[in-house]
């Protein structure tokens, strides 16, 4: 499909912010405290590392500015170099492909030369040699530097009524996929208010190393559900028809995707009512228990280690074996990474909700029961797949993925030809369809004064030139109708004859302001959503707002009925409303 101008745009956005002329990741504010002739070296690291990464990478920089090793405390010997460290985070999927872009297609816009390549998990280093036919990274080098494992963070009172039902403590993906094929979900397991939907999610596995554990482990569990036990998951097991078709079978209770773990802290963070569990690293859960996120929770967060196994994350440290990285700035890289794993930064890294890797650190604060995590850990860990499998993986999920049906609907009323407001929601819509994946389902209606659906839910690719001239040609003109248009097209997209295994959503491009006199008020739409939300496959409502005189307050009602947030549009931030939107789907 169509993607191109999206994965462009943001290639090109990832490729200036990462590196300079030289390809080197640009320098960030501890760049300040380097000390002159210093070698310098360059760090791309995990999303969950930007917690302590700048203020690691700042102390190491700053001792060697004032004349000490930062490993001994000790004056620099005669002639001993000094060391200037940089770096920034980025999603461990696209880094990957970025270090193997340099070597294999240098002229893509995705190209990351660091010195350091810091994942959450040594998949990628893995998928990095095997994707580039090369030793990019020497496996069994690359350090350890901060351990987490994967769990299912799930809500006690949620986890306590699988365990009461089943009669026994220890609970996996068996007992998790018994609550999705429950014929009333949760009402079937005792839970007060209950729904028949059972709502979980994770990020996407091409670029997220939750996911992408997360992934490979249902393979594992459905490879184990169709009598295939392997102690290591096999290629031919993960393009059997009926693993896959398993695989499947959990993704179609996805609610919805989203592009990084951080964007799930905060959405799960609202409470059983948004997501009843979502596959998280262990420091995710203790983050969410400690109020460390948008929201406070409700109730406590538990880290489930699944019976059947799940990974460890150890934030390894790769240092790149490429014409970009001299021997001396290899060695300062080792210098660096022993610096990592001195006690007194594990002590720090521990303090974010991490696993000290450098085993002469003892366990402590904040790895208590009271976090919602066993200090003891997995009892069950799976062993990692070679990397032509974890490529398969990777290439089955255009398959497994739960696919979506995505009705963009549209303001057109001569509110929005004011502040340009129905230009940037025209520029918004033509760059969601350039992004959507072939597999999904697109379709358009507005609303003025009336509701006309121009184009009626079909695939993407056959809907994409209808889409395209229909949108290219709105117009604002006549009054709002907002709540009798939103009303209406949930209630018509919420009709179960639909398949049951899509996500279902409502995109709505607005300035929320109704001026109608069809009789509908707020609370018509609101109800309308609600009860979408009783249903097994509830309607997703994201509303994104336009314009200084927006009713946010009735834009923010309708996201909190769907429980999503609204998001502000406008015409600098086309690009980022666009990832956010994309990574429902």
């Amino acid at each position: 499909m169509r993607k191109t101008l999206l994965f462009i745009l943001l290639a090109v956005l990832f490729t200036i912010t990462a590196c300079d002329g030289g390809g080197a990741p640009a320098a960030t504010s501890v760049a300040s405290a380097c000390a002159n002739g210093a070698v310098n070296i360059s760090v791309l690291y995990a999303p969950e590392s930007e917690q302590y990464m700048p203020q690691v990478m700042g102390d190491f920089n700053r001792a060697y500015a004032q004349g000490r090793n930062p490993i001994t405390n000790q004056p620099l010997a005669q002639g001993e170099r000094t060391i200037c460290v940089t770096g920034e985070d980025g999603s461990s999927g696209t880094v990957m492909q970025g270090i193997v872009n340099a070597i294999i297609a240098p002229n893509n816009n995705n190209v990351a030369r660091p010195t350091i390549f810091e994942p959450s998990v040594s998949h990628w280093l893995a998928l990095a040699n095997y994707q580039s036919g090369r030793q990019l990274f020497d496996l069994a080098a690359s350090r350890p530097t901060a351990l987490a494992p994967v769990v299912m963070a799930i809500w006690e009172s949620r986890l306590n009524a699988i365990r009461e039902h089943v009669g026994y403590q220890d609970v996996g993906w068996e007992e998790l996929i018994d609550v999705f094929n429950s014929p009333n979900g949760w009402c079937d397991y005792g839970v007060p208010n209950c729904r028949r939907s059972v709502y979980y999610g994770h990020t996407d596995p091409l670029v997220s190393s939750t996911a992408l554990s997360t992934l490979i482990a249902e393979f594992y569990a459905a490879a184990e559900a169709n009598n295939i036990n392997e102690d290591r998951l096999s290629l031919n097991t993960v393009r059997n028809t009926d693993v896959q078709n398993s695989v499947r079978a959990i993704e179609s209770l996805i609610r919805h995707y989203s592009s990084r773990t951080t964007e799930f802290r905060q959405y799960i963070s609202q409470g059983p009512d948004y997501l009843d569990f979502v596959a998280l690293e262990e420091n995710d859960v203790i983050a969410i228990n400690r109020g460390q996120t948008q929201y406070q929770p409700p109730e406590q967060l538990v880290a489930l280690y699944p019976k059947e196994g799940t990974f460890w994350h150890e934030h390894p440290m790769g240092i790149v074996n490429a014409d970009w990285v001299t021997q001396e700035q290899r060695d300062a890289a080792a210098v660096f990474v022993d610096y990592v794993l001195t006690e007194p930064v594990q002590e720090l890294i521990m303090t974010y909700g991490f696993r000290p890797a450098n085993p002469d650190v003892e366990i402590g604060f904040p790895f208590v029961p009271e976090n919602g995590i066993d200090p003891a850990g997995p009892s069950m860990v799976l062993n990692v797949p070679a990397p032509d499998v974890i490529a398969a993986v990777q290439q089955s999920w255009a398959f497994v993925k739960k696919q979506a049906d995505i009705l963009l609907l549209i303001d057109v009323s001569g509110s929005m030809s004011s502040e340009g407001k129905i230009d940037q929601a025209r520029a918004a819509a033509e760059a969601f369809l350039n992004s959507i994946e072939s597999n999904n389902r697109i379709g358009l209606a507005v609303f003025s004064d009336e509701i006309r659906q121009l184009v009626p839910l079909d695939d993407a690719e056959r809907n994409y030139d209808a889409m395209y001239s229909n949108i290219r040609s709105l117009r604002a003109a006549g009054g709002t109708e907002l709540f009798q248009a939103l009303t209406e097209i949930v209630n018509s997209v919420t009709d179960e004859s639909q398949d049951a295994d899509r996500i279902r959503a409502v995109v709505l491009l607005s300035d929320g302001a109704d001026t109608g006199d069809a009789g509908y008020t707020l609370n018509d739409a609101v109800q309308a959503i609600e009860a979408s939300r009783n249903t097994l496959n509830p309607v997703i409502v994201i509303p994104v707002a336009y314009g200084s005189d927006a009713d946010v307050n009735a834009l923010n009602a309708i996201a909190r009925a769907s429980a999503t947030s609204v998001q502000a549009g406008n015409a600098e931030n086309i690009l980022s409303i666009l990832e956010i939107i994309s990574s429902f789907f």
